[in-house]
């Protein structure tokens, strides 16, 4: 068991800067997504991301029972849409402009990138999946990300 304070080891952590994506998935009740920071770039042969999802999530169950997911990676414009996906218990996506990807997982207008593919593998470790994703699309768009430091949205400058 860890002595650290747990709020303590959560400040310490928000001095990492990060962008911030929306992972999404299309399900036979329709789009869901959450909010999620701990995304990245895992190989690129074979073409593998990484991102991590809270277990007990409302979202992340249901995206993970389709297999297929999207990773939209927020402009700096859209920290309401990072909200709105953080939220639980709301139509997320009620007045976001979206479409499906090649593979159904819905595409989040105004993103600066979009990627799609098929759940490989997931680890539970302690309150997260981490879940690594084959990616079989990828598209991108001119601007300037959002990012996440010290409990904060904010831009690059």
């Amino acid at each position: 068991m860890s002595s650290l304070d747990v709020a303590h080891f959560r400040e310490v952590l928000g001095h990492f800067v990060t962008g911030v994506v929306v992972v999404t998935g299309a399900t036979p009740d329709g789009p869901v997504g959450f909010t999620c920071q701990t995304f990245g770039a895992l190989s690129l042969e074979p073409t593998l991301i990484s991102f991590s999802a809270r277990t007990l999530s409302n979202s992340w169950p249901k995206v993970r029972e389709v297999g297929t997911v999207g990773v939209n990676i927020l402009a700096s414009d859209q920290e309401t849409v990072a909200r709105v996906f953080a939220t639980t218990g709301i139509d997320k996506f009620a007045g976001i402009g979206w479409s499906p990807g090649p593979n159904s997982a819905p595409m989040i207008s105004g993103a600066l990138a979009h990627l799609e593919g098929e759940i490989a593998f997931v680890s539970a470790q302690g309150d997260h999946d981490i879940v690594v994703v084959r990616v079989d699309f990828v598209a991108s768009h001119s601007g300037t990300p959002l990012v996440f430091y010290r409990g904060g949205f904010t831009a690059l400058d």
